[in-house]
């Protein structure tokens, strides 16, 4: 070849070698559903959550708050040895009101309306997972569930109040019970109700091709179990503890690789950050799992997520589509360079053309639905 000729040709191969459409393809994808996601309600963090979201085959699930409303209701006061209705809402509401947990609000709620007057209560402790623990009058207050009894050496529980406590739960009902100085006061049922349309929104997770909805609960299995029933979540993992979530996670995680799992909870955090995707509830969920989370469900519609899913898979094809594009107009056009049968204008043109569609294609995500 001439000078000339080399020249020329070395230009063209520039030309046809630029990785314009190439380095632009994902980030205009991943720009664009993450834009597509705010404008409807989901709050993504970065474009790697889109992504990995694309590639969830099995998704976690904390109950309380989550799947179900979170808004417990006193349904049963069962007053035990000697103690009076009024008496054992009334202990167990002075304790309750200094915690900030769904059934602590339901307790102090229902004393409320029955117009108690609340006797003074020491400081809270809080045993994970099992219920609280205070003083009133200088002596022992214990309320949560039937597992902080079994675990307080000072405890023996009757037949009665055990069987009470069973056939509550089988009834899908909550239970606390209550002691003051080391004397059984009785028990309070509490109900939560699933999120309307959970079901519906849990099968289209499926159909999108979720294989696997686990629910993960402090409540007891026959709670569990009842509940999974109403919301369709295909598997069920029962009286866990906070830490027990984060177990529960990694082992979905080492036996199929990626999972995304969904809270609102300070208790959700630590299983909320192992998860491959976190996703937070926005209105409801607390500031450490909101900051936490990789994805947020603004005004803590589920009815999103399935979007989110859909939206990912979407981005992860569209950013494959515009892959196979670049390096296919790339390679074509290196080879007509090399043979000389193509001008630097038409190259140039060709190049460019690629660019536009590739970033077209990428605003298409702005349309989904």
């Amino acid at each position: 070849m001439s000078w000339q000729q080399s020249f020329y040709t070395g230009m063209l191969l520039l030309v046809a070698a630029s990785p314009c459409a190439l380095a632009i393809g994902t980030p205009a994808a991943v720009l664009s559903g993450i834009a597509q996601a705010a404008r409807n309600g989901v709050l993504i963090k970065g474009g790697v959550y889109l992504e990995n979201m694309g590639t969830i085959k099995v998704m976690a699930f904390d109950k309380t708050g989550t799947l179900t409303e979170g808004r417990f209701s006193v349904t049963e006061i069962l007053p035990m040895n000697g103690s009076t209705a009024e008496e054992l809402l009334a202990i167990a509401a002075a304790v309750e009101q200094q915690s900030s947990h769904p059934v602590a609000a339901a307790v102090v709620e229902a004393a409320m309306e029955k117009q108690l007057s609340l006797p003074r209560a020491g400081n809270l402790e809080n045993v994970a997972g099992k219920g609280v623990m205070s003083m009133i009058d200088r002596r022992p207050v214990l309320v949560g569930s039937i597992k902080l009894f079994q675990d307080t050496d000072w405890y023996s529980l009757d037949k009665d109040l055990e069987d009470a406590i069973s056939r509550l739960e089988a009834e899908g009902k909550t239970t606390m019970a209550v002691s003051h100085d080391g004397k059984f006061l009785g028990i309070l049922a509490l109900a939560d109700t699933p999120r309307p349309g959970i079901h519906q929104i849990l099968d289209k997770l499926r159909e999108l091709g979720i294989q696997k909805l686990v629910m993960l609960t402090g409540d007891n299995q026959k709670v569990a179990e009842q509940i999974a029933r109403q919301v369709g979540v295909t598997d069920v993992n029962a009286d866990l503890l906070p830490e027990d979530k984060l177990l529960a996670i990694n082992k979905l995680k080492d036996a199929y690789g990626t999972v995304a799992m969904t809270g609102d909870g300070v208790n959700d955090a630590p299983a909320l950050a192992t998860a491959t995707v976190g996703i937070a509830m926005g209105g409801a969920g607390t500031a450490v799992a909101l900051e936490t989370a990789d994805i947020a469900l603004m005004a803590d519609d589920l009815g999103k997520l399935p979007f989110a899913v859909g939206l990912s898979r979407a981005a992860r094809r569209i950013i494959v589509q515009n892959l196979a594009v670049s390096l296919g107009v790339i390679l074509m056009l290196i080879i007509t360079a090399l043979s000389q049968s193509i001008a630097l204008t038409g190259t140039v043109i060709i190049h460019e053309g690629s660019t536009i569609v590739v970033v077209l294609n990428a605003l298409r995500l702005l349309r989904y639905r």
